[in-house]
Parts: structure tokens; sequence; C-alpha cells
């Protein structure tokens, strides 16, 4: 975490493996996100990633981990992710998100829970998780409302990746600039922010969230706990780790 003025800037700071997320960095990024809300003299939150890739996702070695834990702690685990998404998402100062070379599954969620995103043009998105036998249970509503139900369906179901100007399309970032622009790109980003009046800024946010709260389902966690476990998760995610296709993916050599 690092501050500038009325700017933080909150970076996933695992560059050794790709930003994946763990229930223990996102809940470290949460008290984060808290503090910054709860700081009087913070007007906009920067979330980055540091290295090449701003997040590629769950962790696997943390999957792998919890492959063979019980439902009380897979539980667990998938709320302290939820929570996460929900603390950023509900966070009421102005969060923008600095995206560059992928942001999957988790990392796309972490995208959709900001107010601007800006990305730089060779970037990828995906919500791969159907690829792996489970779904994208605890970052559903950010998606759903920031692309709609139709584009998600297509993704969610898909597990495709689509590149930085589809995304854009989409409604998932809101800007494409070259690798070398996605500094200023930000600042202006940034500086539009501080233009704006801060009560009012969190009031939009509440509103917003508001007029979309149907989408905040309550079993998010139970949904992604009963995916991970079951026998077509385990399958998934074995195959992943021994790179080979699952079993209900066509082989390479067919």
């Amino acid at each position: 975490m690092s501050r500038d003025g009325p700017v933080t800037t909150l970076t996933l700071d695992r560059p050794d493996r790709r930003n994946a997320l763990s229930p223990e960095l996102m809940s470290r990024l949460a008290d984060a996100v808290r503090d910054a809300g709860r700081d009087v003299g913070v007007r906009v939150v920067v979330l980055a990633g540091a290295g090449p890739v701003f997040s590629a996702g769950a962790d696997i070695g943390w999957m792998r981990t919890g492959r063979d834990a019980d439902e009380a702690q897979n539980l667990a685990e998938a709320e302290a992710l939820r929570d996460a998404f929900e603390t950023l998402d509900t966070c009421p100062k102005a969060v923008v998100a600095r995206v560059q070379g992928a942001a999957i599954g988790g990392g796309a969620g972490l995208v959709a829970c900001a107010d601007v995103a800006v990305t730089s043009d060779e970037t990828r998105f995906a919500f791969a998780e159907v690829r792996l036998g489970i779904l994208p249970a605890t970052i559903a509503p950010y998606v759903i409302r920031t692309i709609g139900p139709g584009a998600a369906r297509a993704l969610f179901t898909s597990g495709r990746r689509v590149d930085a100007h589809e995304a854009l399309t989409l409604g998932l970032v809101h800007r494409v600039v070259p690798a070398d622009g996605l500094d200023d790109a930000v600042r202006e980003a940034v500086d539009a922010f501080l233009a704006g009046g801060p009560q009012a800024i969190a009031a939009s946010k509440r509103l917003i969230r508001d007029a979309t709260a149907t989408l905040h389902l309550p079993d998010l966690g139970q949904r992604i706990t009963a995916a991970r476990m079951s026998e077509e998760g385990r399958e998934g995610l074995d195959a992943f780790l021994e790179k080979r296709p699952p079993s209900w993916a066509p082989s390479n050599d067919s």
C-alpha cells in the first residue's frame, strides 16, 4: 500500500505467482480497503497488480491444499474471498483498477468491482472456472451487474478468453490504452474522481448497489464450496495440475 495525498494505491504483490488470489491475500486486501474507506483524507483507491500480470485468479496452490479440506474449512475460505470482493465493491471511495497482462477468474472479478477500470491493450480476460469443473460464484454478482446477464452467461459457461477491446465493448473495462500509456490513463481517471464531491460519489455508489440489490445472493459461499468438493471439481483441479485435459474435454490427439 502506498499513499500520495488523497490517493491510496493497493498493489497485489505476488508477481512470482502472477498475483494469484488466496484467502490470506484477499483478507489483507479487504483490511486495506476498509482502512481506506474510513480515512477521511482518502478520496480515491487505485487497485494494481505488481509485475506483468494484474491477477491470474485463484491460487492453484491454495486450491490444491483445499482439495482434501472439509466442508467447513472450504466454506470459511470461500466466505473470506466473498468478504474481500464485497468490501471492495462497497468501498465508499472511488476505486480505479489498473489492469495489465491478464485478469482471470477472481482477477476479473476485482476489475468488475472497480468504478473505473483502465487496461492496456494486450490484456486478456476470462472467467475460466468451468474448465476446472467449478463456478465463479463469489464474483458473479459484481460481474453480472457490470456486463449484464447475457454476456455473463456466454463467458461463464464457455470460459473463453476475451481481449481488451472486447472487454471494453462488454463494459468490463472503461478505457483501453497502449501499455506505455497506462499510468497516464489511470491518473486521468483519478483526476476525474477528485473533481467530484466525495459524499456525492459515495452516495452514487450506494444508489447503484441499492438498485441492483437482488443480485446479492446469500449462499454464494455454499455454491462454490459444493462445486469445489464435487467429483467434477476435483477432476478439474487434478487435470490442471497434471497438465492434461479433464475427463469431459476432448483429448489433444482426438
